[in-house]
């Protein structure tokens, strides 16, 4: 069950239909299923957007879904202090919690529900643990890990944090309550999430109830991608069948659709997107383990510059829990 929600979302303000003047539906281009691996210290992950071409996902370049796992005591793992440059890290935590630490002593807990949002930029060292009650006691873990890249203007840019809580999320109903919107960053139909970003983009997490439809209205500039994190539902007005752990790349127009099978599984009880699309960048990407970059040689300077030492040091309070290899992600 997801974090953030409302016993009434027809008490929420609705989704406006979209404008019928540049609100065209947008087609379903693709529909691929995301491979599972493991990350880290070995969580497991499935891979979204593998077997996508950049092109389609820019200016994307990665994303995970963390989980989703039932830890038994002693299980939670996290990830060794690593590397990152030229982009921007977004970790939405659905279930569960995770607490980070970095190089520039900055540090905080991610519960259920909130979002971290890391701007690597010229470079920046940092961790992701469990934290240790929920070490001890297991639990839930489901979270989305998502890369943004940075336009070769901000590559450099001074790393920020920002922590986006459960509480700032703007809350939105479809036009018939069936589907409870999160905007996360970005905006639908005039409504605002929390998130600022360096490239314009739009992040949304919509939960549909069993044979709800949801319509946003998307910005024609943008690309448009949705992301089933379980149940099962269909993408775009053709009605493409999407499944959980598959992505649906959409195509041009001012409108996106997706929606619920009538029959969910006694698990899932409902349809989860995780819906995301943005501003293309169209510069050339470089991307290596932990580093996006514009060139090959960028990238050799990012190591030069990570083995070096010029990304930052783990703080002395950290220092025993040792540091990942720089292809680490």
């Amino acid at each position: 069950m997801p974090a953030v929600t409302v016993a009434n979302p027809l008490a929420l303000p609705r989704v406006p239909e979209p404008n019928p003047l540049t609100g065209t539906e947008r087609p379903v281009v693709s529909v691929t299923t995301a491979p599972k691996g493991f990350e880290g210290e070995g969580f497991p992950v499935r891979r979204a957007f593998a077997g996508v071409d950049l092109r389609a996902l820019d200016p994307f370049v990665h994303m995970d879904q963390m989980g989703e796992v039932e830890y038994a005591p002693g299980e939670p793992k996290g990830t060794p202090w690593h590397p990152h440059r030229g982009f921007e890290t977004v970790t939405y935590m659905i279930d569960g919690e995770m607490a980070h630490s970095d190089s520039h002593g900055g540090g905080g807990l991610i519960g259920g529900g909130d979002t971290q949002w890391m701007t690597a930029g010229s470079g920046i060292l940092h961790i992701e643990t469990p934290p240790e009650h929920l070490v001890a006691s297991g639990g839930l873990f489901h979270g989305i890990q998502l890369w943004v890249n940075l336009p070769r203007a901000r590559k450099f840019a001074v790393p920020r944090y920002q922590d986006i809580t459960s509480d700032r999320v703007a809350l939105l109903s479809s036009a018939d309550g069936g589907a409870l919107v999160r905007v996360i960053a970005g905006e639908v139909g005039g409504h605002a999430g929390p998130g600022s970003t360096y490239t314009p983009i739009t992040l949304v997490h919509a939960t549909l109830a069993p044979g709800a439809t949801l319509t946003l209205p998307w910005r024609p500039d943008f690309n448009a991608l949705v992301y089933a994190l379980g149940g099962a539902g269909t993408a775009g007005a053709e009605r493409r069948p999407l499944r959980a752990g598959q992505l649906a790349v959409y195509g041009p127009g001012g409108a996106l659709t997706v929606a619920a099978d009538p029959k969910q599984d006694s698990r899932t009880t409902a349809l989860d997107v995780f819906i995301l699309g943005g501003e293309p960048i169209r510069e050339p990407v470089a991307m290596y383990g932990p580093f996006v970059m514009n060139s090959r040689t960028e990238l050799a300077q990012a190591f030069e510059d990570y083995q070096a030492g010029r990304l930052g040091s783990i703080p002395a309070a950290h220092a025993e829990v040792r540091a990942a290899t720089p292809d680490a992600d």
